[in-house]
């Protein structure tokens, strides 16, 4: 029976991040992929925005992640040369009624710790934006974009030169607690047991599905999880922005049909959302109407480009654990305090922002894993 010391579930980008900081601290690290590549699924399928971390409520996981993450981020791209730009958003209200949330927003980034926010007329926002519509507008500096895969590529990169090990094709098909720690029956090419001291369970999607395979995990320890899908549709021909521009929240938890960029300047919309039952990656040609009159809202000039403008790109799936009609979770990053089981860490509804939080989440991960 093989050995090693941590095992890290899932190789999207929260799952390297988790990897890199266990290796940084000389833990013996083995990631298992159920997918013959990583990052192919959440991590691949999002819209690449760095968040300044505006919107969540102050003090929960996700805000205090978010805003240190960002700052985390912004300094590995840089050391690590991974592309990524500080293009900052516009949050624009599109009706006079609309200009109370942006008070609110700005106050709820100030109780988050972002105090960079600027508070624009419609004239000045337009002056930044000559095709933007909208009667006032807050600019968001810190917000940018980021190569998701050049991100994972960095992550990985460095947790192998600590001598973290990717195994690829490998699916977790349950796990046993036991004194000292886990062992663990791997599936795929090359399936084998695998004892380890120590089990991350950042599997995204499946991360509820792999928790209930863990003997000796409590089941009420694990949430019910739900999926939205999120779809993207992508602008034929040049960009009308050169920031994101997202439309103000209001009382909805959904940011609405926003504007985002690639790093090659090409501008795509979403994401839509709807719930669903299971993993459906299908983007629907007939949703290009709905995503057109909200776009609308605050760039009137799309009418123009002719009907097809808007093109179906691609769709992703948020891995929820609050479902329709309730609050929306926080993160949960259960380790032994929470569910009583040593050496065990369930990263729970890590949807947006996680790419953003991602090296806050591998730090705290491996904070809840002492030697």
């Amino acid at each position: 029976m093989e050995e090693t010391d941590v095992v890290v579930v899932g190789a999207g980008v929260v799952g390297l991040a988790c990897a890199r900081s266990l290796a940084r601290m000389g833990r013996e690290v083995i990631v298992l992929e159920s997918e013959p590549a990583f990052g192919s699924a959440t991590s691949a399928r999002n819209s690449e925005v760095i968040h300044a971390g505006l919107y969540y409520p102050a003090g929960s996981w996700r805000a205090r992640l978010c805003v240190q993450g960002r700052q985390m981020l912004y300094a590995y791209c840089a050391e690590r040369g991974v592309a990524h730009r500080r293009c900052g958003k516009l949050v624009v209200a599109t009706d006079a009624a609309e200009l109370p949330w942006l008070d609110r927003l700005r106050a709820q980034a100030e109780a988050n710790g972002v105090h960079d926010l600027q508070p624009l007329s419609a004239e000045q926002a337009r002056a930044l934006e000559p095709e933007l519509a909208c009667h006032g507008a807050l600019l968001s500096p810190s917000t940018g974009i980021v190569d998701s895969h050049g991100l994972m590529l960095a992550l990985l990169g460095e947790a192998e030169s600590h001598g973290a090990a990717l195994a690829l094709k490998s699916p977790v098909l349950r796990a046993r607690a036991q004194a000292g720690g886990f062992v663990l029956d791997v599936g795929g090419d090359a399936a084998c047991t695998l004892r380890a001291r120590a089990v991350v369970n950042a599997a995204g999607l499946q991360a509820c599905t792999l928790a209930r395979a863990i003997d000796g995990l409590d089941p009420r320890q694990v949430p019910v999880p739900h999926f939205a899908q999120g779809a993207y549709f992508a602008l034929s021909g040049r960009a009308p922005f050169s920031h994101l521009v997202y439309p103000v929240p209001g009382a909805s938890s959904h940011l609405g049909v926003h504007l985002t960029l690639d790093l090659a300047g090409q501008a795509r919309f979403g994401p839509s959302f709807r719930w669903v039952d299971s993993i459906d990656y299908r983007v629907d040609p007939a949703d290009g109407a709905h995503f057109a009159a909200e776009v609308q809202r605050y760039w009137p000039g799309l009418a123009q480009r002719g009907p097809g403008a808007l093109q179906p790109a691609y769709a992703g799936v948020r891995p929820k654990i609050s479902g329709p009609g309730e609050p929306a979770a926080d993160f949960r990053i259960d380790g032994p305090a929470e569910h009583g089981v040593s050496g065990l860490v369930n990263l729970f509804g890590i949807e947006s922002p996680g790419l953003t939080a991602a090296l806050a989440i591998g730090d705290e991960v491996a904070r809840r894993l002492p030697r």
